[in-house]
């Protein structure tokens, strides 16, 4: 076997191991097991959400088990053939051979991308909440780039976009900005994307062209259904209304329909202005601030499992999950993975597959570096 091709089989060797831990192998084999049995039932329809609910991890761990089976099972039928080849001086048979592993390497590729959408609520849509940081208009610039960054991602992957809450700056870009995301796996991808953003560049804004530096901040939570319950009592809430304001058009009104609501328990804020109606709004605004609460209690269980400190904080130094550096050289790096680009104007258009990638392995391998010690 030329050198090349075994490179090829120990790299897919590597993949199939991470796949098996990942998955928690034994654990999975024995649960599906649970589930098939459970699926056979006659009473399992009795409760549909419940049914459901089962029959959906059910696919999950089975499309899963069965992804990571077949790569064995094709790659030891692939070696085997490569073996067979070298020793009958076969190239042709050598050649084909190689093919299929380079395709075997593709599947393992994505069998590794599936398995770190696996959380939860992964599958979900999702919200994406923008907050310039201190700063004025430098800042609120840079957060209304960031909130175009994400829309243009989500158009690339061909995701529905609507916006729920819109407030201008004072001279330029955005105080704060709340998308919804609509499409498979949205919040599962964009989840890595919570923390604070840092833009260094020439202002636009300043006569002398000097050097600045931003700050925004993402917060992304997932889009929850009737299935999980989340209860919040009215006598915890704190509910405003306001005129909504932004740059025009339909983000304008002239009765106040806006309304923003604070669980006073938790300190979460969240607003909605999207529709004329004032009820609707505070029915849409309920909706954020479950999938808020619930998002919370996402990060609380992956906290206790990973131990990792992934709270949010303050929007400044010393807790940048990301740096965007446009001068004095062109530069995008992940503190937390060490991801890196050289082409900022590709990222902000929304590139940022590779980005949440690696975010992802982090996670899912216990890899992800603390950045609240990074200044």
């Amino acid at each position: 076997m030329r050198a090349e091709a075994q490179a090829t089989v120990d790299q897919l060797k590597q993949s199939l191991a991470l796949l098996r831990r990942h998955l928690d192998w034994d654990q999975a084999v024995l649960r599906l097991d649970e589930l098939n049995t459970l699926a056979e039932s006659p009473d399992l329809w009795n409760e549909p959400t419940k049914a459901q609910k089962l029959m959906r991890e059910r696919t999950r761990l089975d499309q899963s088990i069965s992804a990571v089976s077949g790569i064995e099972g094709d790659l030891a039928d692939t070696v085997e053939i490569l073996e067979m080849a070298t020793a009958e001086g076969d190239s042709d048979m050598e050649a084909e051979a190689e093919a299929a592993l380079s395709g075997l390497a593709e599947k393992a590729k994505a069998a590794e991308l599936t398995a770190l959408l696996s959380g939860e609520a992964d599958g979900n849509d999702t919200y994406v909440e923008i907050h310039s940081g201190a700063g004025g208009t430098e800042s609120q610039d840079w957060a209304s780039m960031l909130l175009r960054m994400y829309v243009r991602w989500a158009e690339k992957h061909g995701f529905k976009v609507e916006t729920v809450q819109y407030m201008a700056g004072e001279e330029a870009g955005i105080k704060s900005a709340t998308i919804l995301v609509k499409g498979e796996n949205s919040y599962g991808w964009l989840k890595t994307e919570s923390g604070v953003h840092r833009l260094v560049r020439i202002s636009p804004y300043d006569s002398s062209a000097r050097r600045h530096t931003s700050f925004a901040s993402a917060w992304v939570y997932p889009v929850i259904d009737d299935t999980i319950d989340i209860e919040v009592s009215e006598s915890d809430l704190k509910v405003d209304t306001y005129r909504a304001s932004g740059a025009g058009g339909q983000h304008v009104n002239t009765t106040d329909s806006a309304v923003r609501i604070t669980h006073l328990p938790s300190g979460i804020v969240v607003q909605c202005q999207n529709e004329r109606s004032q009820h609707k709004n505070r029915a849409t605004a309920m909706a954020m601030l479950r999938a808020r609460l619930y998002e919370a209690e996402l990060r609380r269980r992956e906290e206790e499992a990973n131990a990792v400190n992934a709270q949010k904080t303050e929007i400044g130094w010393g807790h940048q999950i990301r740096s965007y550096v446009l001068q004095p050289y062109q530069m995008v790096k992940d503190l937390r993975t060490g991801q890196e680009s050289s082409q900022p104007q590709n990222i902000l258009d929304g590139d940022l597959d590779d980005f949440m990638a690696a975010a992802l392995a982090a996670r899912v391998h216990g890899t992800e570096a603390d950045v609240y010690d990074i200044d």
